[in-house]
């Protein structure tokens, strides 16, 4: 699973976030996967922190209008780095974040 590059556009907004921790959860450490989305995943770094602290690293490959590139990778012990997203999700949702 290490450097696979996972499009998250084409699945339905309850899906990407599922998708995103079941790639992680299956990372040994120091491996990591990529995504693709069509929008800042803040929600779905916010919940990584929530859900996995200090055990994920979290990169922004590439931030472009519609085109959102993030490498997550599962972080050998003391090692985690990911910033702490600001403000709220950024989805625009009713509290279901994409």
């Amino acid at each position: 699973m290490n450097n696979a590059l996972h499009d998250l556009r084409p699945l339905a907004p309850a899906q990407r976030h599922q998708l995103a921790f079941q790639c992680f959860d299956a990372l040994a450490d120091g491996e990591a996967f990529e995504l693709v989305n069509d929008h800042e995943p803040r929600g779905l770094l916010m919940q990584f922190h929530a859900y996995r602290p200090q055990a994920f690293n979290w990169q922004v490959v590439q931030a472009d209008p519609g085109y959102w590139r993030i490498r997550i990778g599962r972080a050998a012990p003391g090692e985690a780095s990911a910033p702490m997203p600001q403000g709220g999700c950024g989805c625009g949702g009713g509290g279901g974040c994409s």
